[in-house]
Formats: structure tokens, sequence, C-alpha cells
């Protein structure tokens, strides 16, 4: 059984669930990170804020599969950014990662949250060119950082770069303490509540036929948007799976690592009740392709295996979504519904980003101040129109791609419940996934992942 390391190692958090109709200021779906963040800094500005999560426990979704990297270091990112924007708005994106380290680092306690250096490595010739051009790129922006060669890693390599005083989290600990915080300040938070309907034209979100929340503002953090016609992010957004694993070691290291070449390589420990872990990730493929997804382990084990003599004791996987320009969309879903917002497409970089999101999202709904240009960087809206059509064309293509392939091939399988395409079963995770959309089905149908809401139908 898959099982991730910061879920086994918490007490499940759990609040009621709604039973009854209710009216509030800002419905916030969804209990991760992001959502958890945004509620606390509204309620912390006296905003009247219901959070609905569907799971059963707190921090359960996405966040609490996440690496737990709390970084500005978000892969060989800021030559990339160079490319596509100006030096200020590549900037800006570093600055808002980091301020976010810096601003949770006040308030979170510090058993949850320790200093670290971030540092990607390259063993081949060509990652060390990958790293030269980041490290140009980390001059031309004003980032601290600094090339070197002396690592904690077991194994040989050509050069690193180092970003100096990031840090990483317990992810699912962060998200109840940030519920708890919300709570004392006036949130309503419901757990095992999912959402069936969104009646986005009279301001409602329906549980049942029966219960309903009634919202001036609905902010939409559940990873995929519920809604993804209106702003048409079901053409743009691209699904990606990627798989881990933790055991226990004796000592722990004081950088968290990232290679840059292929097969990508995530290498960190944590330190949990006075016991390390090891925490090893990689392997990506896109969402729901395929169903033999047992080696993506096998070749993890055998990275573990061979340079650290570890044996895993929990493995799992998680899935992230991309933007056509790399950046998250975080900010009103379309300019033509101004009361309805959405924090997706962090590209695995979830945590620093789910940070920026909340201060974002609270700058949007109360006008409380946000560094200049944050909210336009951030903007769903922002996509220039040749990025925009070439993704969708793409998306569009691999979806029909799948649709028709579906139901060609695997005619028995169960439909996905979100827009009609073929499920495979994951051998691996015992799941039932969706390669459209990224939809993810527990084996007795249970929905663990949307955009779809309702129960698989199993023959």
């Amino acid at each position: 059984m898959t099982q991730s390391l910061w879920l086994a190692t918490t007490q499940p958090m759990s609040q009621a669930t709604l039973s009854a109709s209710m009216t509030c200021d800002v419905c916030i779906i969804g209990g991760g990170l992001s959502g958890l963040y945004t509620a606390y800094l509204l309620a912390k500005a006296g905003v009247n804020v219901v959070l609905l999560e569907a799971h059963s426990t707190i921090g359960q979704g996405t966040t609490g599969h996440s690496t737990g990297k709390l970084t500005a270091q978000h892969g060989i990112i800021y030559a990339k950014l160079l490319e596509k924007l100006s030096v200020d708005e590549a900037q800006l994106y570093y600055q808002l990662n980091q301020d976010a380290i810096h601003t949770v680092r006040q308030f979170l306690p510090k058993n949850s949250i320790q200093t670290v250096d971030s540092i990607l490595y390259g063993q081949t010739t060509e990652g060390y060119g990958q790293l030269l051009n980041e490290w140009n790129a980390y001059k031309v922006l004003n980032i601290t950082g600094q090339m070197t060669k002396d690592t904690e890693l077991p194994f040989s390599i050509k050069k690193a770069l180092s970003m100096p005083q990031q840090a990483q989290i317990h992810p699912v600990a962060v998200c109840q303490f940030l519920a708890q915080e919300a709570i004392r300040m006036g949130a309503q938070i419901y757990t095992n509540t999912r959402v069936k309907q969104l009646n986005i034209q009279n301001n409602h979100v329906h549980i049942t036929e029966d219960i309903h929340v009634h919202y001036r503002k609905l902010v939409l953090c559940t990873h995929y948007p519920m809604e993804g016609f209106k702003g048409l992010q079901l053409f743009k957004l691209i699904n990606s799976r990627s798989y881990m694993m933790a055991s226990q070691i004796m000592e722990p290291m004081t950088g968290q690592y990232l290679s840059v070449d292929a097969p990508s390589r995530s290498i960190r420990t944590a330190n949990i009740a006075d016991q390390h872990y090891l925490l090893l990730a990689g392997s990506s493929h896109i969402a729901g392709v395929t169903g033999d997804t047992e080696h993506y382990y096998d070749a993890l084990h055998k990275t573990m295996k061979a340079h650290f003599q570890q044996e895993p004791i929990y493995h799992w996987s998680a899935q992230d979504i991309e933007t056509p320009d790399i950046l998250p969309y975080v900010g009103r879903i379309t300019p033509s519904l101004p009361d309805v917002y959405i924090a997706t497409g962090y590209r695995k970089w979830g945590i620093s980003n789910s940070f920026v999101a909340g201060s974002i999202l609270t700058s949007l709904i109360t006008g409380a101040p946000c560094r200049d240009g944050a909210i336009a960087l951030y903007s769903p809206a922002r996509t220039k129109f040749g990025v925009q059509m070439l993704q969708m064309l793409k998306v569009g293509g691999f979806v029909a791609k799948e649709f028709v392939t579906g139901h060609v091939k695997q005619r028995k399988a169960p439909t996905c419940t979100h827009l009609g395409c073929k499920t495979k079963w994951n051998e691996a995770d015992n799941t039932w996934d969706c390669p459209c959309h990224g939809s993810r089905f527990h084996q007795n149908g249970e929905v663990l992942e949307g955009p779809a809401v309702q129960r698989l139908k199993l023959d």
C-alpha cells in the first residue's frame, strides 16, 4: 500500500462535515496549503471565510504528497524565465518566493520548518552546461548563490549550484497549524465535504441537492480547477505524476538536492519526532497515460539502495500541473468573472508558491498591499495568445487522442465522471487514473483527485 511519510507521521486532523446550508463572504474549496494559507490570511483580516475540503482530513491531498521543499530554487527556471520575461519580471518571481520563505519563518512552529541550502547538481557535461546558464541568470537577477563541487552526496558530480538559507517543512503539520490558526481567528473549516456542483451565476456551491454555500467570492484551490471552461484551463494545463520514497537514516543532510540531468532525482532529509528520514523523488511522466507504473518505484528503489544503502519504508506518488509559460495561475479565473479566483499550475513547486498565492489572493479580495507587479505576473489572463494557442492545440490534441483511443481499445474500463474519457488501472498505486485531465479514483470508485467530483461507476 502506498503511503506518504507526512501523513503517516501525523495524527489526522478532521473537522465536522457540512450538514446545513450557509452564507459567507469568501468560500474556499480545497484544504491544502494554498487554501489554508488563504483562509488564514483572510480570517486574520476579519473576513467571514468558509473552507470546504473533500477529503476526510486536512492536508490529505497534493500537499500531503509533496516533497515539502520551501525554496525559491525551482530547478533550472531563472535561465528559462529570462528567455520569456523581462529581467524585472524574472526577478519578481524570485523575490516573491523568497519573501514567502522569510514570512512563514516568522510564524510557523520551529519544529515544522528547518533552514537548509537548496542545491542543484549535474553529473554530465550537459548538466554542467545547464548549471552554468542558471548561474549566469542568478548573476543577472542578483540572486545569492554559489557554484561548488563540494556536496554531501554519496556519488560524484561535475558541479553544483547552491542557493543558501532556504527551508523545508513538514507539509501536513504546517497545514494543520494553519487550519488551527484560521479557526481560532473565526474561519469555518469543514472536511469530508465534497463540492458536487458550482453555480457561479447565482454564487452557490452545492454539496448535495439540499445543502449549499452562498458566497460573495469563490476561491478554487483544488489543484486542478473544478471550473476549467470559463478561463479555458482545460486546454492550458498539463498534468504529470512523479514518485517518492522515504527510509530511515542515522544522520540528516544540511542541504536539499535536485539533479538537472535525466532522470531527475530530488533528495532531502527530514527530522520527525527525533527520527531522521531520507526522501528520494523523481521519475515523472504524463499523468494517467500508463498503467504499468511499478517500474517508476523500482527505479527509485535501485537509486536508494545503490547510493544510500537504504530500503524504503514509505512510498507514494504526487500529481503536478504546469501552465503554458511555467508560471502559476493565481488570481481571477477570467476577467468576466471578477469574483471567482483560482490557484494552480505550480509545476512541482507548490510549497513556496502556495504562500505566494495566499498573499496575492488576499490582496485581490481585501485590497491588502502586495508587491508591485505580483498580481499581473501570476494572473491567469496573462498568457500570450501565441503561447496559449500552441498549448491549447497540444493539450486538445492529446485529450482527443486519449478519448478516442480509450473508447476503442479500453471499452470495458470505467469511464471518468469528469468528461467521459476512459480511465486506466494504475498497478502500483491501485487507482483508476484518467489521462485526459488527471482525475484519479480509489479502487472502490471514490474520487481521490479532481477535476472529477462524482464517484467512478464500477461494474
